[in-house]
């Protein structure tokens, strides 16, 4: 796969976000229009290569997407990198069928490690960044966490982001990537 043409997804899970699980709050339903047209404005910009770590969220809301998409053009492909292979045991079985069926259409699915361990979610967002010339995130500005970090590390390597503001639904290039708050 040629990362130049590769964008990789980064965001929230539901309980990050002030609807948590309710997809229907009209404040989710307008985050995930946001990210479909950013998805779809990468790929009629020649994204054709779309890395989802398929986290409840961000992550497979930006799947759906790419398969939405990828039903009116074929050359848009969805590569579903995971960090183990119990990624979604603990999810309610609602969410895990979803999980399952995305995975069944995926162009691939990688598998950073085949079990659990401490770093594997790390090693997903890596690799999802070291296979990617763009990163598109969904990020509420906090520091800690799986985002912010993955963040960081794009930027670290020089990859264009895109982040997209959960609440206002503003875009911004990259511009807000968080610091350590100095004290």
């Amino acid at each position: 796969m040629d990362y130049k043409n590769a964008a990789a997804f980064t965001g929230h899970r539901p309980q990050k976000f002030p609807w948590r699980y309710h997809e229907a709050d009209p404040r989710c339903v307008a985050l995930k229009a946001v990210l479909a047209e950013q998805i779809a404005a990468l790929a009629n910009a020649g994204v054709t290569q779309f890395l989802s770590g398929m986290a409840e969220g961000t992550d497979v809301w930006s799947a759906l997407s790419v398969l939405t998409l990828q039903e009116k053009n074929p050359k848009v492909k969805l590569h579903c990198i995971l960090p183990c292979r119990e990624q979604a045991d603990k999810w309610t079985a609602s969410s895990q069928t979803l999980y399952r069926s995305i995975l069944e259409r995926a162009d691939s699915v990688v598998y950073v490690s085949r079990v659990y361990h401490r770093n594997c979610m790390l090693e997903r967002n890596r690799f999802l960044v070291d296979h990617a010339s763009i990163l598109l995130a969904v990020y509420n500005g906090e520091w800690r966490g799986g985002t912010a970090a993955t963040m960081r590390y794009a930027q670290k390597l020089g990859r264009e982001i895109i982040v997209i503001d959960p609440l206002t639904r503003l875009i911004s290039h990259g511009d807000t990537v968080p610091e350590p708050a100095h004290s």
